[in-house]
């Protein structure tokens, strides 16, 4: 089974609100194996990072300035991601930051392009009741060296 550990960075939290995608991770596992491939992309928003946002991840409007847009790299990232189960961390999240980027584009819905999406905080809050279940708390819990970040990223 092909499966796509993905993540998103993004200029505030409402796609609603025309906040946008700002960068894409993604990593390639075959039988839960890391198959060494990876998606990467930092993209220009078309508009300003809310500060909130780039306390988050550091990754200001000057340095996305000269970045591609989504739509510069959209086919490559489908391509990317095609027939693989999308794993996410808070789904629902970078799903509607990405459907919201994929109908500007009138290319659909994200689902459209994978055989679907399993969301790891669900899972982390049934593993876990009443817990912290954010990725920090996880790797605390799990014993998985995070120590090395100080910004959240994508990739």
């Amino acid at each position: 089974m092909r499966y796509v550990v993905l993540d998103t960075e993004t200029t505030g939290l409402s796609p609603e609100q025309g906040h946008r995608v700002i960068e894409i991770g993604a990593l390639e596992l075959h039988d839960r194996q890391a198959t060494g491939r990876t998606f990467h992309v930092y993209l220009n928003p078309d508009r300003e990072v809310d500060a909130g946002a780039l306390e988050v991840h550091g990754l200001s409007n000057e340095f996305l300035a000269d970045k591609p847009r989504f739509e510069n790299v959209v086919d490559e990232f489908l391509d990317f991601i095609a027939d693989a189960e999308l794993i996410i961390h808070n789904a629902p999240f970078d799903v509607g930051f990405l459907n919201a980027e994929l109908a500007r584009l009138d290319k659909g819905k994200l689902t459209e392009f994978c055989t679907g999406v399993m969301d790891t905080l669900k899972q982390a809050r049934e593993l876990h009741p009443g817990q912290r279940n954010n990725l920090d708390a996880l790797c605390k819990r799990y014993a998985v060296d995070n120590s090395q970040r100080d910004l959240h990223g994508a990739l």
